[in-house]
């Protein structure tokens, strides 16, 4: 199974913020010299290559001689922008030493989210790819507030992963992998090899929502992973302080924990639909619903869905959840959220009465949707 890593073409490689500083002190410039050298003979080797890399307020920090990170969002903000300098400044360094260009993408979600972005973002990492040079992705931390809280470059690292029909995810962390149980506390945890993306005894292991550390820091690693797997993309979670783990694991050596999918992957318009963060308002449906949904690719229909909420207008971004709070699937709205309320659990043939329209019979038709399994 590992062999497959041999044959691919092109990776994401996201590296995270513990991976990067140097006991509080910013970068450490010696292993970001280490992951540029094994990037570089990848490239080398005509494997095509997309760096996510954090560690941007972490930098900021340093240079700014703060105590500690702040926590107002304006602070966080400056960091960012003063970090960020040191950041590529690092990464075009260490790159330079092959001849190698490098060029900085700072993103945000709503990038992501907004269609028409979303693929001149496609166009731009695609053409540098081409011209066989380097694209290191950040999250733009100088704008975003809500995601600098989240912190997950993880979840990004997927959604270029998407972005760009990646074959391989590789999200470099401070652990060997995911264990079975937590490694700092369970001296007898076992590394898990293989699993499958989706299954959902794996997301378990990385800890319960709303968790920051789940099982050594793994939930939003697993959830990139899932997402991934929803274009057949391969993760890999791995050690990126283990000697030339790149290249090692290019080579097929059984290293970290690959998350494979066996789902087909799905169209571009609905992978953006993935990808698509921000929804808008959520559906709750009932157990026949979510049946029908997972099981014959059916539009949505108003007589499954029990509840509704946020606010939404015609043609934007719902979340299709079940009773439990499980997303089934996400699709756009045919309807607003007003009128949406108004029908629910009603048939399509009473739209008109309780309307005074009706438009479309579903609520989310089965084109512009995509469904989780």
């Amino acid at each position: 199974m590992r062999d497959r890593l041999r044959t691919t073409r092109r990776w994401v490689v996201k590296v995270g913020s513990s991976l990067l500083t140097a006991d509080g002190k910013g970068l450490d410039h010696a292993i970001i010299g280490q992951w540029t050298t094994q990037i570089a003979a990848l490239m080398a080797d005509d494997l095509e290559v997309v760096l996510v890399s954090s560690g941007s307020i972490a930098e900021g920090v340093a240079r700014l001689k703060l105590a500690q990170r702040p926590t107002q969002v304006n602070e966080l903000q400056a960091a960012a922008a003063v970090g960020q300098m040191g950041l590529i400044r690092a990464y075009e360094s260490g790159f330079e030493r092959f001849n190698r260009l490098t060029a900085q993408i700072l993103l945000t979600h709503d990038d992501l989210a907004d269609r028409r972005r979303y693929l001149n973002a496609r166009g731009t990492l695609t053409t540098l790819i081409r011209h066989r040079v380097l694209p290191i992705v950040n999250e733009n931390d100088t704008v975003t507030t809500a995601e600098i809280k989240l912190g997950d470059n993880d979840t990004l690292g997927a959604q270029v992963a998407n972005l760009i029909d990646a074959d391989v995810l590789v999200l470099l962390t401070d652990q060997d992998g995911l264990f079975d149980k937590d490694p700092r506390s369970n001296p007898d945890a076992r590394l898990l090899e293989r699993a499958n993306a989706s299954d959902p005894a794996i997301l378990a292991l990385a800890g319960p929502p709303g968790s920051t550390l789940g099982s050594g820091g793994m939930r939003t690693k697993v959830l990139a992973a899932d997402r991934a797997a929803q274009n057949g993309t391969t993760t890999v979670i791995a050690n990126g302080r283990e000697t030339d783990i790149l290249l090692r694991l290019r080579k097929g050596e059984p290293l970290g924990t690959m998350l494979t999918s066996d789902q087909k992957p799905v169209d571009a318009r609905k992978r953006w639909l993935a990808d698509h963060l921000r929804a808008k308002g959520t559906l709750v449906l009932d157990d026949g619903a979510c049946h029908v949904l997972q099981s014959r690719g059916s539009s949505l229909l108003a007589v499954g869905v029990r509840q509704c909420s946020g606010e939404f207008s015609r043609g934007e971004l719902v979340s299709c959840v079940s009773q439990s709070g499980r997303e089934i699937a996400r699709g756009l709205s045919n309807y607003n959220s007003s009128d949406t309320r108004k029908v629910l659990g009603r048939s399509s043939e009473e739209f008109e009465q309780l309307l005074g329209f009706a438009s479309e019979p579903e609520l989310v038709h089965r084109d512009n949707m995509i469904v989780f399994r």
